[in-house]
């Protein structure tokens, strides 16, 4: 029987968890804090298997947490839990090799996801990471964009815009947040530019 650790402050989520993977199989150990989680890996040596982590804790971060569990010598996979989703904080964790990005909320069937993926090949399992948390990044730098645009600051909107049209040319919101910048710098003929590119991608429902 596989072992998990489930560590987040949360109670809801240690119960959510600890019921989908209980139904699956395996054995369910929590914490509610990094100290509390680091207490039960020393006791429990090597035989976790694989841990869930929440990135935002108080008191220490699930970010510190992981270096700990690294300079301990628990190589096991450990997934990373969030829902104040920051590329830094994926750059880091990434780092510290952690093996899968959960977004919340999440349901049932998104955990049993990331568990298949965890479990596929090592292969699989980087090029899945590395698509997720470019994924990530990207939902990031829009969401920026767009606060950029409400506050008015058009040419900040703009520059961010450009550096994910320059990663993902095939994301048709970008195109339409290019043509509304635009109007806002007084740049028309741009703004109908990109506003015909995006009418390209709804008549060819890309």
């Amino acid at each position: 029987m596989k072992k998990v650790l489930v560590i987040d402050d949360t109670k809801n989520i240690r119960m959510l968890l600890t019921t989908c993977l209980e139904l699956k199989g395996y054995k369910v150990l929590t914490a509610d804090s990094g100290k509390s989680a680091i207490d039960i890996l020393k006791e429990e040596k090597q035989s976790i298997d694989i841990i869930f982590l929440d990135i935002r804790m108080p008191e220490m971060s699930g970010t510190e947490v992981l270096k700990i569990i690294r300079d301990m010598g628990f190589n096991c996979p450990v997934i990373i839990m969030t829902a104040f989703a920051t590329v830094k904080n994926a750059v880091d964790c990434t780092k510290l090799g952690a093996a899968a990005y959960l977004q919340k909320p999440f349901s049932p069937d998104r955990v049993t996801s990331v568990l298949e993926e965890i479990f596929t090949s090592n292969e699989n399992l980087d090029k899945s990471f590395v698509e997720s948390s470019k994924d990530l990044e990207e939902e990031i730098l829009i969401a920026k964009s767009k606060k950029l645009l409400e506050e008015g600051k058009f040419e900040e909107a703009h520059n961010t815009l450009k550096i994910v049209l320059g990663t993902n040319p095939y994301n048709k919101e970008i195109y339409n947040l290019i043509s509304e910048v635009n109007k806002n710098l007084n740049k028309f003929d741009e703004a109908e530019l990109f506003n015909n590119i995006y009418e390209l991608f709804n008549d060819s429902h890309i």
